[in-house]
């Protein structure tokens, strides 16, 4: 946690996160208690498993996105019922909650867990029973997000579309939107360009990982493809034109601090453009991406960005505002939290 004179400002001031994957907050802890609720049995040949601390301490040392994702997929493995995905989802709104996070917009990723042998309804009603809770016992707005994976076939991809236009939950209001994430460098920039024309027809709303390891012609391809937002995108940098675009036509970036430090994208939170976006315009937010495994939740973050680049109050007004701008949710709800920022500005000052 930092020592920045403002922290207690940071710490209390009204938050929205739009990056984080439930997946993502498995815990080491967790995914033992659910090993041992479901008989799950570990891997035996990879001394990380061995017991917890050996699991958290294999966390400190990602070599690049794909060593991370290894570990992110074997431990979904002990992920087996409604009640799994309901409790996973629960631990991180309390997390978030405590971190002074109002509203949460959040990923899964059902084709893993299918390949599993998951039924896709119990993924949906899993996830969905915490957001409710979150909704009624801790006042958090929440908006659940379906990823697809760009490390398997399109194929794959084509079916859970198909069973998520099916079942009704994005009229329904279960599922709130869109996008894409896993392996950045090496599938085809636009694998998903048949589901993303399907889904703008129909007015559903897209998002996009891209910019993290990829260049800004990642970042281009998503928005051509229909991406509302671009999801990390800190290689945006690169391109000033497409940049002085991104900011003209109020496309937010969800950037991930940590994450882009612990999968080696940057060597330290300096890196990471936060003061550019600012001067050239660029909405964003700060989120965590996958806390459990990076050991830094959006306070976390928060704080490693002050720390870094010294932000002023009026400033974290600006990426605070923004993000709730930017938000998926009512006019009536933005309202109500940017009066909520407003007044912790008032106060602080």
């Amino acid at each position: 946690m930092c020592q920045h004179p403002l922290h207690e400002f940071i710490a209390g001031l009204p938050k929205c996160e739009h990056h984080v994957h439930l997946e993502g907050c498995l815990t080491p802890e967790l995914i033992f208690q659910l090993a041992a609720r479901n008989g799950v049995t570990l891997p035996t040949d990879d001394p990380a498993f061995a017991s917890i601390e050996a699991l958290a301490d294999r966390y400190e040392r990602f070599a690049n996105l794909d060593d991370f994702l290894h570990y992110y997929f074997e431990g979904m493995a002990v992920l087996q019922s409604e009640s799994d995905f309901a409790d996973l989802a629960w631990n991180y709104f309390q997390k978030a909650h405590s971190d002074g996070v109002h509203h949460a917009e959040v990923f899964f990723d059902p084709q893993v867990h299918q390949g599993r042998g998951i039924p896709y309804e119990t993924i949906v009603a899993g996830f969905s029973a915490g957001c409710k809770r979150a909704e009624s016992e801790l006042g958090l707005s929440t908006r659940l997000i379906l990823c697809f994976l760009r490390h398997l076939p399109v194929e794959s991809a084509n079916e859970l579309y198909e069973t998520f236009l099916a079942s009704g939950d994005y009229e329904k209001g279960t599922i709130h939107g869109l996008g894409w994430s896993s392996s950045e460098v090496g599938p085809p920039k636009d694998m998903f360009r048949e589901i993303y024309a399907s889904a703008r027809e129909k007015d559903i709303r897209l998002t996009a990982h891209a910019g993290e390891e990829g260049d800004s012609t990642y970042i281009s391809t998503a928005l051509e493809l229909g991406a509302q937002r671009i999801d990390h995108g800190i290689n945006l940098i690169q391109d000033p034109e497409l940049m002085k675009r991104v900011a003209e036509q109020n496309i937010m970036l969800t950037v991930c601090p940590v994450s882009n430090v612990k999968l080696q994208c940057v060597k330290s939170v300096a890196e990471v453009p936060i003061r550019k976006f600012l001067e050239a315009g660029v909405k964003f937010s700060i989120n965590s991406d996958d806390p459990a495994y990076f050991g830094a939740y959006i306070l976390d973050n928060y704080c490693a960005v002050q720390e870094a680049h010294k932000l002023s109050v009026l400033e974290w007004r600006i990426v605070a505002e923004n993000a709730v701008q930017e938000s998926w949710i009512p006019n009536e709800r933005k309202a109500e939290l940017l009066e909520r920022i407003t007044a912790h500005v008032k106060n602080y000052l």
